[in-house]
Protein backbone atom coordinates (compact mmCIF):
# COMPACT_ATOMS: atom_id res chain seq x y z
CA UNK A 1 0.00 0.00 0.00
CA UNK A 2 1.30 3.41 -0.98
CA UNK A 3 1.29 6.43 0.90
CA UNK A 4 -1.81 8.03 -1.18
CA UNK A 5 -3.88 4.95 -0.39
CA UNK A 6 -2.79 4.71 3.57
CA UNK A 7 -3.61 8.35 3.90
CA UNK A 8 -7.18 8.00 2.22
CA UNK A 9 -8.41 5.04 4.38
CA UNK A 10 -6.47 6.41 7.64
CA UNK A 11 -8.30 9.93 9.00
CA UNK A 12 -5.98 10.36 11.87
CA UNK A 13 -3.23 9.47 9.91
CA UNK A 14 -4.07 12.20 7.35
CA UNK A 15 -4.51 14.81 9.48
CA UNK A 16 -1.55 14.20 11.43
CA UNK A 17 0.20 14.57 7.30
CA UNK A 18 -1.71 17.19 7.04
CA UNK A 19 -0.67 19.27 10.58
CA UNK A 20 2.91 18.06 9.15
CA UNK A 21 2.65 19.60 5.91
CA UNK A 22 1.69 22.69 7.26
CA UNK A 23 4.21 23.12 9.61
CA UNK A 24 6.90 22.55 7.48
CA UNK A 25 5.31 25.21 4.97
CA UNK A 26 4.94 27.74 8.42
CA UNK A 27 8.72 26.65 9.12
CA UNK A 28 9.95 27.81 5.45
CA UNK A 29 7.98 30.67 5.34
CA UNK A 30 9.13 32.19 8.40
CA UNK A 31 12.96 30.85 7.13
CA UNK A 32 12.26 32.88 4.05
CA UNK A 33 10.63 36.04 5.69
CA UNK A 34 13.91 36.26 7.89
CA UNK A 35 16.59 36.24 5.44
CA UNK A 36 14.55 38.66 3.71
CA UNK A 37 14.98 40.61 6.72
CA UNK A 38 18.55 40.27 6.82
CA UNK A 39 19.18 41.30 3.05
CA UNK A 40 17.42 44.77 3.67
CA UNK A 41 19.49 45.02 6.79
CA UNK A 42 22.42 44.95 4.74
CA UNK A 43 21.21 46.81 1.50
CA UNK A 44 20.22 49.83 4.80
CA UNK A 45 23.83 49.63 5.91
CA UNK A 46 25.15 49.57 2.60
CA UNK A 47 22.85 52.51 1.98
CA UNK A 48 24.68 54.32 4.86
CA UNK A 49 27.83 53.65 3.80
CA UNK A 50 26.52 55.83 0.62
CA UNK A 51 27.02 52.98 -1.70
CA UNK A 52 25.74 53.15 -5.38
CA UNK A 53 22.30 51.77 -5.68
CA UNK A 54 23.69 49.34 -8.61
CA UNK A 55 26.63 47.75 -6.56
CA UNK A 56 23.89 47.24 -3.44
CA UNK A 57 21.27 45.70 -5.85
CA UNK A 58 24.13 43.03 -6.74
CA UNK A 59 24.65 41.05 -3.41
CA UNK A 60 21.48 41.71 -2.20
CA UNK A 61 19.68 40.70 -5.24
CA UNK A 62 17.23 43.24 -4.26
CA UNK A 63 15.68 45.92 -7.36
CA UNK A 64 16.42 49.22 -7.17
CA UNK A 65 12.81 50.34 -6.95
CA UNK A 66 13.36 47.90 -3.62
CA UNK A 67 16.43 49.43 -2.20
CA UNK A 68 15.00 53.05 -2.89
CA UNK A 69 12.05 52.34 -0.57
CA UNK A 70 14.31 51.02 2.02
CA UNK A 71 15.50 54.76 2.46
CA UNK A 72 11.83 55.78 3.64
Amino acid sequence: MDTLQYLSQDSGARRLYEARQKYLHDEASMLGSADLAGIKKVAKNMLAMNLDIKTIAKPTGLTEQEINALRK
